[in-house]
């Protein structure tokens, strides 16, 4: 930027997006100069080397905002954890499977865990059959990421929400 460019020439484009042609470094600084604007070299790689006139400090702005809005528009997806026994009611499973597609819907993963009290860990084979019942469920928007798996006295698996295209609502019309 400004008396940081060493290059002897330097292509200058200036603020409205006009080619101002070849210009000693000193000519163009002084350009810039002129008009209150700083010169910054935009692609140091070439022969000569361009250069723009900008407002630099304006120019750092508005890149801050524009990473800024992205930011905000990005989701962060977090892992929801859904909890149930091996001994819980048919109703409760619907309702626990609403909040998982619900869950799946917003954009987060759900982890299920089951947990077993007692004798219930030689119901084991059950258990994993009511985690994958319950994916079967919202498999339409859901996709299994881990496998139910026994870590002491809990079961787990993971469910993660599918993408636009898998899911068939991509605009493209199918042919």
């Amino acid at each position: 930027m400004n008396r940081a460019i060493r290059a002897p020439k330097v292509r200058v484009i200036g603020d409205d997006g006009a080619q101002l042609g070849i210009l000693d470094t000193r000519d163009a600084f002084m350009l810039a100069e002129e008009r209150g604007l700083d010169l910054v070299e935009v692609s140091p790689n070439e022969r000569p080397p361009v250069c723009k006139l900008m407002d630099y400090g304006r120019f750092k702005y508005s890149l801050k905002k524009k990473a800024g809005e992205a930011r905000k528009r990005t989701h962060q997806m977090e892992i929801k954890e859904v909890k149930l026994r091996p001994k819980t009611d048919d109703h409760d499973i619907e309702t626990k499977t609403k909040h998982v597609r619900r869950f799946l819907e917003e954009g987060d993963g759900v982890k299920l865990t089951l947990r077993f009290r007692g004798r219930e860990i030689i119901y084991a084979d059950k258990a994993s059959e009511l985690l994958l019942e319950i994916c079967q469920a919202v498999g339409d928007i859901g996709q299994v990421r881990q496998q139910p798996i026994l870590e002491g006295r809990n079961m787990s698996m993971v469910v993660v929400p599918r993408k636009e295209h898998e899911r068939g609502k991509s605009n493209v019309p199918e042919s």
